[in-house]
């Protein structure tokens, strides 16, 4: 083994120095100014890894075993993204005492699940892939039950645990009938040599069944509402968007790379699972009162529209699902923001009830959470409005009936959102209550996090530089 070509690595070299730095600099601080110290250390790290990503070359490694193209170093750039805000807006939430002394921890397991995550979009092969899909999973389960002496953490935790397991086992299953079908787990190999026969279908589903799980794909959701509700509200917001978008984006290259020779049986399975994803999560959102049950059921309805990229032409298809994740981790993570710092401030209460009359008492807070809002629902000119026009317009560029019709469904999917988003709006704005929530000044961290997300939800909608560099991003695949 030639150990040099470790150096084409360069994001995952560069994410586990990170790992160690941090585990070291947990190891030797003490004092009153751990938690600052160790909070300043980690963004710089995560920042500095934005830019690793942003210079580093598509590069492959171990015989195909990695292969890094340049939509997935833009791809780790977004998702690294996401983690540094995930990471600034927990400052308050890790000055509870609940979790009080554990931010090294915390930190250590966003970086562990986001070194799995490098590794699952770089994957050339198949059980590289399932390694770094592992790799992201298990911290991730430590992260919902991190709060030890919160009930629904633990219970949370726990259904998580259990269905990714048994989700796992699953893709395993579907993966060996690949390789006794093919004889190879390599991702060209197996399209070289791939064709439809009942091994090949029962494999393929088995796969989609797997990875379904991780993206909260109706029928495989019944754990994300549960899950969300119970672990701390920032692994929460990290759940939706990041991992999410790690696992769309690697059903998205493996469905058009390694399973193109059998297109014509996963799109039609694709567009009965994304018609069924959107529609019965609109139809459970309806029905929330908590807000992050809310935005569990939210998010699944988006997870629908991410994937519906997937069925689009090649050359629109990727980029759209990068942009779409892009906006999407702006939006969500403003929302979360402030579902955080409310739920810190509203001791532990994350009911849509707490925000009633949350105008008259907190009017910057309630203004962003409506841009978020509006930008989730798709409304211009914010950019929730162009990610989804670029989806549609991929998914419309097959041409086909079905297509078409699909889109439409999507389409009409849209009022019922737009109906829930508002609720959380006239909460905040008509409702009223005897006792509001009081005043409160945000402190930086979060002022910071919704700063971030609030530029990325008004700029990169207009800033078509944005979309262009995706565009050549992935057309240099």
């Amino acid at each position: 083994m030639d150990y040099s070509q470790f150096f084409n690595m360069i994001p995952e070299a560069g994410l586990m120095a990170a790992l160690v730095i941090v585990f070291l600099a947990d190891l030797i601080l003490k004092g009153e100014k751990k938690h600052t110290t160790l909070s300043l250390l980690t963004g710089l790290l995560l920042v500095a890894q934005i830019a690793v990503c942003f210079t580093a070359e598509p590069a492959e490694a171990f015989a195909g075993l990695y292969t890094a193209t340049a939509a997935a170093q833009v791809m780790k750039v977004i998702l690294t993204a996401g983690a540094f805000i995930v990471v600034v807006m927990a400052q308050s939430w890790l000055e509870q005492k609940s979790v009080q002394n554990k931010e090294g921890e915390f930190y250590e397991l966003i970086i562990s699940t986001l070194l799995g995550m490098y590794m699952m979009i770089s994957s050339g092969h198949f059980l590289m892939f399932f390694l770094g899909l592992e790799m992201a999973s298990v911290p991730m389960a430590c992260l919902v039950a991190f709060d030890k002496f919160k009930k629904e953490s633990a219970e949370g935790a726990a259904k998580f645990v259990l269905t990714a397991t048994f989700s796992s086992g699953v893709m395993l299953y579907g993966i060996s009938f690949i390789y006794g079908a093919c004889g190879t787990l390599y991702f060209d190999d197996v399209m070289a040599q791939i064709t439809a026969t009942p091994l090949t279908i029962m494999g393929l589903v088995f796969f989609f069944s797997g990875l379904g799980f991780k993206i909260s794909l109706v029928p495989f959701h019944f754990w994300t509402a549960d899950t969300y509700q119970g672990a701390p509200t920032a692994v929460t917001g990290y759940l939706s968007v990041v991992s999410k978008g790690a696992a769309a984006f690697a059903l998205m290259t493996i469905l058009t790379k390694v399973f193109a020779p059998m297109v014509e049986y996963w799109e039609m399975l694709m567009y009965i699972v994304i018609v069924l994803t959107i529609t019965i999560a609109n139809l459970f959102a309806l029905r929330q009162t908590e807000l992050k049950r809310f935005m569990a059921f939210s998010s699944i309805s988006q997870a629908g529209y991410i994937m519906l990229a997937a069925v689009g032409n090649g050359a629109m298809g990727l980029p759209a699902l990068m942009y779409y994740v892009l906006i999407y981790v702006a939006a969500n993570m403003a929302v979360f923001t402030i579902i955080n710092v409310v739920e810190t401030r509203g001791k532990g209460n994350t009911e849509m009830s707490v925000f009633d009359g949350f105008y008259t008492t907190n009017p910057k807070l309630s203004f962003l959470m409506t841009l978020a809002l509006f930008s989730l629902a798709g409304i211009p000119p914010f950019a929730g409005m162009f990610c989804k026009f670029f989806v549609f317009m991929a998914a419309a560029e097959q041409g086909t009936n079905v297509a078409y019709a699909v889109v439409f469904l999507a389409l009409i999917n849209t009022v019922p959102s737009l109906y829930y988003y508002l609720k959380i709006v006239k909460c905040m704005y008509i409702n009223k209550t005897d006792a509001p929530l009081a005043p409160f000044k945000s402190d930086c961290a979060t002022r910071t996090a919704l700063a971030l997300c609030t530029a990325g939800v008004l700029l990169f909608g207009v800033c078509s530089c944005v979309y262009g560099w995706l565009v050549a991003a992935t057309s240099a695949m």
